[in-house]
């Protein structure tokens, strides 16, 4: 069980986290969801250790720590890889440092891609670089695998096609926790969706809740939001009137 329990963060005198408390549990597929700006990406970036904050995170009861931080991996669209070296090294270097490391996932997954081992991976194209980024934090054989909007400058066939893979390939024990603007694209692949608003959780559903509920992903993010359907009218309305006067 991955738990965080009120956690705050700051920039300065700006809160970006406020009295954050999740918790994630083993075969969870959770969509972290929430526009530019709140706190997704600082959220994940705490859990990692990356940032510091206040409050708690623990891993089955205990501190994130040397110990076992290798059962949490990460994929970011900023990149975590060596530009310079290419995918059969990383391959190498992972399987000696992660006892746990995944040799035949990675193989499966490069050539669903179809990337090559044998280029460096500054050679590949940014949608190529950010597949190759997801691929490692699928095999490092963590628990808890964290992905900030994995798939910028993919094609939807790409997208989609992965989370099917991806959706087959999961074992019972592995938690990925997704965090995108596509949020359509996995209506049907997470199992439970978090929605986070100005650095404050405001939403946590599962699949099976809102169905019961008859709702969609979308219109669930929608209301929790108060999205206002008249958005745009109203927009279009204001716009031209002021261009006319």
């Amino acid at each position: 069980m991955l738990e965080i329990k009120g956690l705050n963060k700051r920039y300065g005198s700006k809160p970006a986290l406020e009295n954050i408390c999740l918790s994630f549990g083993p075969g969870e597929i959770v969509g972290l969801f929430g526009e530019n700006g709140a706190g997704k990406t600082t959220l994940m970036k705490c859990v990692l250790g990356f940032l510091r904050y206040d409050g708690s995170v623990r891993l089955d009861g205990e501190p994130i720590s040397r110990k076992n931080i290798a059962r949490l991996s990460f994929a970011t669209c900023e990149h975590s890889f060596f530009p310079d070296v290419t995918a059969k090294f990383h391959a190498e270097f992972f399987a000696e440092h992660f006892g746990t490391f995944r040799q035949k996932r990675f193989e499966g997954l490069m050539e669903f891609f179809g990337l090559p081992d044998n280029k460096p991976i500054k050679t590949f194209s940014t949608g190529q670089q950010n597949q190759f980024e997801v691929i490692l934090a699928l095999c490092q054989g963590a628990d808890y695998i964290l992905m900030d909007e994995p798939f910028a400058g993919n094609d939807v066939f790409n997208r989609e096609d992965f989370y099917k893979v991806l959706a087959g390939i999961l074992e019972p024990n592995e938690t990925v926790i997704l965090s995108t603007h596509l949020i359509e694209e996995v209506s049907n692949f997470v199992s439970r969706t978090v929605l986070i608003h100005e650095g404050k959780i405001i939403g946590d559903a599962s699949a099976d809740e809102l169905e019961e509920k008859g709702l969609s992903l979308i219109d669930y993010v929608k209301q929790t939001y108060n999205y206002r359907a008249d958005r745009v009218a109203r927009a279009i309305e204001e716009i031209s009137g002021s261009e006319q006067q």
